[in-house]
């Protein structure tokens, strides 16, 4: 079973829940991330960062395939939800994900007992308008699913995304406040002061915006690792 989290809050809750170690003998010499795992009875699991974007998603997910060839993928993270048809701390394992670049559609593969339902759209574009998604029944936007599932349906590999709603689109996050996280979703300190201290009436909102996020990342890896037969 390989997991791929775009950041590392989003891992940590994987981590924590599953008790997975480090396994340095697994880390490519030359393009691979740090690769967490554990053998459970006679399964074996693996999760490891994409980091935030579709062409890092689709390279970390092209990594895990060689190196691990695992049975099944899971997507882990969060999401910026579509009200009404979504509210913040839903969590939506989607039955389907598009490519907005490109419009391709993949199809998630059922996993446990979890219930697939709702359409997802992946783009590295975060400046979307809501009325235009729920026009296209879309549900909740992300930045990496469709990436995945473009390798993984390329290699015959079944996939299936947990996504927590984490805000809301129109909400705070945007383009702007993508530039205070570096890559793997940690705050860039510097880009984070230089944007506040003009702005200091920001500040709520990303407390706001952080204890979402923690209790969405929260949600999708306890959804996932009980639709995976692990919880326990």
């Amino acid at each position: 079973m390989g997991f791929l989290a775009p950041m590392k809050p989003e891992l940590r809750p994987l981590l924590r829940m599953l008790a997975l170690e480090r396994r340095d003998d697994t880390i490519a010499a030359s393009d691979g991330a740090a690769v967490y795992g554990r053998d459970m009875g006679d399964r074996t699991v693996v999760a490891t960062l994409t980091l935030i974007g579709t062409e890092n998603a689709r390279k970390a997910t092209a990594r895990l395939l060689r190196d691990h060839a695992p049975d099944h993928v899971v997507v882990v993270g969060i999401a910026g939800g579509v009200a009404p048809a979504v509210r913040l701390g839903d969590l939506v394992v989607p039955d389907v994900v598009i490519d907005a670049s490109t419009g391709r559609e993949f199809h998630a593969a059922p996993l446990g007992a979890a219930r697939l339902a709702g359409r997802i759209r992946t783009s590295d574009d975060v400046n979307v308008v809501a009325a235009q998604l729920l026009a296209d029944d879309i549900v909740a936007c992300d930045m990496e699913t469709a990436a995945v599932a473009a390798v993984c349906e390329e290699a015959d590999v079944p996939w299936t995304a947990f996504r927590g709603i984490s805000d809301l689109v129109g909400g705070p996050v945007n383009d702007d406040l993508l530039k205070l996280a570096n890559p793997d979703g940690t705050g860039n300190l510097a880009a984070a002061a230089r944007y506040l201290l003009p702005r200091p009436w920001k500040i709520p909102g990303l407390v706001k915006l952080a204890r979402d996020t923690d209790a969405a990342t929260k949600t999708a890896a306890a959804a996932a690792i009980d639709a995976c037969g692990l919880a326990g």
